[in-house]
């Protein structure tokens, strides 16, 4: 409850919430160490740690079991991405519960075409009831814009009226992935009634441009895993191509250090 408590409470200024996302312990131990406030999780980046595929292919206990484990190994509010709920958004809710994170993520899209975009009054039945039986700080999704579902032309209302319909349902803030470029951003904030979450990719503004729009948080998904297999697969290439090690060694953390983050 303190901290639910603390991560409601930083979504509120004045400072912008800066997300570490994370898809195991490692990751968050750094995130924690470096300064951050809150600790996000990544489903992509736990999929592909475990083996599986992004879009709900992770077994719900899987999945959970890491938010637990990341949970534990930090003393920061987290923060889990569940997608869409794996067929049960409130079992899922009272399971993140029961494992010590402080929110969720939820999507309103249940597969990787638009014709699973979930009809938006069902969507606010389920953020209706996970905010009746939970107080965890829940972070509304829409992927209109990610997925680009339906007219463009139309795509900025229709994301507006969704995000707004679920701060009505009681949503603690509003994510629309897939929005970069400033005009749109500012846009935003200032149609919903509620925080906005922007995703952070390339060709995103900076988090100080972020914050000079009035976004209230930024995530960065599954950047850090993703960043971490590009590495791998440069290391596994120098040392295939040339039996060299310039790229495992240069900027890696020292066994000691790295060993020093389990410490505790």
């Amino acid at each position: 409850m303190e901290k639910t408590t603390v991560l409601r409470k930083l979504h509120q200024g004045p400072k912008i919430l800066v997300l570490g996302n994370s898809s195991e312990v490692a990751c968050a131990r750094i995130f924690e160490r470096a300064g951050f406030s809150a600790i996000g999780t990544s489903s992509a980046g736990v999929a592909f740690t475990l083996g599986y595929p992004d879009g709900e292919r992770i077994p719900r206990e899987e999945m959970i079991a890491v938010v637990g484990r990341i949970a534990r190994a930090v003393s920061l509010p987290v923060t889990a991405d569940v997608e869409a709920g794996y067929g049960d958004p409130l079992g899922t809710a009272l399971a993140l519960v029961d494992v010590g994170a402080a929110g969720m993520n939820l999507e309103d899209i249940t597969g990787d075409g638009p014709d699973s975009l979930v009809d938006m009054a069902t969507q606010v039945h389920i953020i209706e009831s996970i905010r009746s039986k939970t107080d965890l700080v829940l972070n509304a999704r829409t992927d209109i814009f990610l997925k680009g579902i339906g007219d463009p032309a139309t795509r900025f209302d229709r994301t507006v009226e969704r995000l707004n319909a679920y701060r009505k349902a009681g949503a603690d803030c509003l994510f629309a992935p897939g929005v970069r470029d400033a005009d749109t951003i500012g846009k935003l904030v200032r149609a919903l009634d509620g925080p906005l979450n922007v995703l952070a990719t390339a060709g995103t503004p900076s988090v100080p441009e972020l914050e000079k729009l009035g976004v209230a948080r930024v995530s960065i998904g599954s950047g850090v895993m993703r960043a971490a297999m590009g590495l791998t697969e440069r290391i596994a290439r120098e040392l295939l191509d040339r039996g060299t090690y310039s790229a495992m060694t240069e900027g890696a953390m020292p066994y000691a250090e790295a060993n020093g983050l389990f410490g505790r």
